[in-house]
């Protein structure tokens, strides 16, 4: 049974570190501003939340993964670039993320996968852009200047969708057929 645990633990985190690695190579892309937000940071925290049992597993991968994925945007871009006023909004939007991935998918299939990437990407862009419309002077604060943030962000939202659908629809659909050839993958430990 361990050895099957570990099993399960190391696809998994293969899985992360993949779409991990497409986030990394992300700044070093020509054009990095229509690349930058269409990355697999969200689909990372819906599939965490749905398979890994161990709830600090579950949240700590993903937060673990964007810490890393801003201090190397950090190195490259900047400080100011990954950690801005209000940067912390962004966690606590994953960290929800990663609870829908939870509740939202009770049994891997299109519609719930779809349907938590949704749920999750209004999340992100509901709680991170109110980090943004807190933490600049940008918008007035008000409700109006919340919603006009809100409005502006939409194309970095819709790319954020499109990688969550994606890398979604990659993670979820790749780890269901690895788990329909070896069985040993769908032990549920308390690990992952």
């Amino acid at each position: 049974m361990e050895r099957t645990s570990k099993n399960r633990l190391v696809v998994l985190l293969l899985f992360i570190a993949t779409i991990i690695g497409l986030r990394i190579i992300a700044p070093l892309s020509s054009d990095f501003k229509i690349f930058a937000n269409i990355s697999g940071l969200g689909a990372v925290a819906i599939f965490s939340g749905n398979y890994f049992r161990n709830k600090f597993s579950a949240y700590i991968l993903p937060m673990l993964v964007l810490l890393l994925s801003d201090l190397g945007l950090a190195i490259m871009m900047g400080e100011a670039y990954a950690f801005y006023a209000g940067w912390y909004y962004t966690y606590i939007a994953f960290a929800l993320m990663v609870l829908v991935g939870q509740l939202f998918i009770n049994k891997v299939n299109v519609p719930q996968v779809f349907g938590a990437s949704l749920v999750a990407v209004f999340i992100h862009w509901i709680v991170s852009d109110f980090g943004m419309w807190l933490g600049f002077d940008t918008y007035p604060k008000t409700l109006a200047g919340f919603w006009t943030c809100l409005v502006a962000a939409i194309p970095f939202e819709l790319n954020f969708l499109y990688g969550t659908l994606v890398y979604s629809a990659i993670m979820f659909l790749g780890f269901e057929i690895l788990k329909s050839k070896f069985p040993s993958l769908k032990y549920r430990s308390v690990i992952a």
